[in-house]
């Protein structure tokens, strides 16, 4: 199975994103989330793969709990609004803190403007600027819109497919070691 941790300031989306990914449903209401965990079994590419999705807090009273997430979380999904500098901003912040937690360690990760589908006027943060933040950390970038349900099922697929080919990626070098060691007889 596969941890998924989706992550960001409060408000930026992330229960709306992992409840349309998982029900196909949008919810209006905004209701702050602690924590709340979901599995379910997906078929990407021909292949099915469990998956727990952990929609996690965004206010300030639970930071002490990322510690804890970036642990357990195998792949991130990291959410800021794209009517909220503030969240955009914060993204960098919540990357750099992941690395630290993960000690530097390559992970799967995909950067989310959420709410693509309020009016141009409201954006406060550019398309380019997001794939310019993506771009920077090495990982994909998409805009979304859970209410239009914009991009929500690519995110979470291409996730799996990034986990995938770490995973691969990492069997393959353990492998190569393994075999260039000497045999003393």
């Amino acid at each position: 199975m596969i941890s998924i941790y989706v992550i960001g300031m409060g408000g930026v989306g992330k229960s709306s994103i992992t409840l349309r990914f998982l029900t196909d449903v949008f919810i209006e209401e905004y209701d702050p989330t602690i924590e709340d965990s979901y599995q379910k079994t997906i078929v990407v590419d021909g292949t099915s793969e469990k998956v727990e999705i952990v929609d996690t807090a965004g206010q300030e009273e639970y930071d002490t709990m990322r510690d804890c997430w970036a642990r357990n979380g195998e792949a991130f999904v990291v959410v800021y609004a794209i009517n909220d500098r503030i969240s955009f901003d914060e993204v960098e912040t919540r990357i750099q803190e992941l690395k630290s937690y993960k000690q530097d360690a390559v992970f799967p990760m995909i950067i989310v403007g959420n709410k693509c589908d309020l009016e141009e006027e409201s954006r406060r943060v550019t398309v380019e600027e997001g794939k310019n933040l993506a771009t920077s950390w090495d990982c994909p970038f998409f805009e979304t819109s859970a209410k239009n349900s914009t991009n929500v099922y690519t995110v979470f697929y291409d996730l799996v497919r990034e986990y995938r080919c770490m995973e691969t990626t990492k069997r393959t070098i353990a492998v190569s070691k393994r075999s260039n060691r000497c045999i003393v007889m």
